[in-house]
């Protein structure tokens, strides 16, 4: 009860704070958000968090999840063929995996030029496959500094972001992360290994009801 008084308490406070919200379903969405948020934090509620993550996007029943992934990943499969993209289907999420030598310049964080339309084709399906959240991954190899590499991985899961959420991709749906060269999936001590390491990757996560 204590929990529900802090909730309602602080609904009131925002929506106060917040006058210039015009219209019911703003104030709804302002309500979720934050009833979300201290759920989420209060009850450690994995579905919860992940909701916050997501913001006001639609939902899927648990019930209809795989056949919404099944036709997602068939999408993605038929508009990335030949693209050099990887498709990973883990349950009912997916993983995009994006080596560097097709998105980015050695040591640098902009998206090349000539990977413009596979990212176009990427937004295309998720823009209509929109119950989802991604999570934008950036990894690289071992060579150079650590912290280099850190922030190296940071900056170029951000590029990623940055031109899907130019591309009509609802911000409130991503989250980026850094991995710097610590989830090596190859060999560092070789140059094809290297190459498999510095990669972005996007987790596409159904949004469940």
């Amino acid at each position: 009860m204590h929990s529900k008084k802090i909730i309602i308490s602080l609904v009131a406070f925002s929506l106060a704070a917040t006058g210039c919200v015009s219209t019911n379903q703003e104030k709804g969405a302002a309500i979720g958000a934050i009833a979300g948020a201290v759920l989420g934090k209060s009850t450690s509620n994995h579905k919860n968090k992940r909701a916050v993550w997501g913001g006001a996007i639609g939902a899927i029943a648990g019930a209809a999840i795989g056949g919404y992934m099944d036709k997602q990943e068939q999408e993605f499969r038929d508009e990335l063929a030949g693209s050099g993209i990887e498709i990973v289907r883990e349950g009912d999420n997916l993983r995009l995996i994006m080596p560097a030598n097709i998105t980015f310049a050695t040591g640098q964080a902009y998206i090349t030029s000539g990977f413009y339309n596979t990212l176009d084709d990427i937004a295309r399906v998720l823009n209509k496959y929109e119950k989802t959240l991604l999570s934008i991954e950036g990894h690289t190899d071992s060579q150079g500094a650590e912290q280099f590499n850190q922030n190296l991985s940071e900056q170029r899961a951000g590029s990623v972001k940055q031109y899907l959420t130019n591309k009509d991709i609802v911000a409130s749906r991503l989250k980026t992360i850094g991995y710097g060269e610590s989830r090596a999936v190859a060999d560092n001590m070789t140059a094809n290994g290297r190459a498999l390491n510095r990669r972005v990757e996007i987790q596409i996560i159904p949004n469940q009801a």
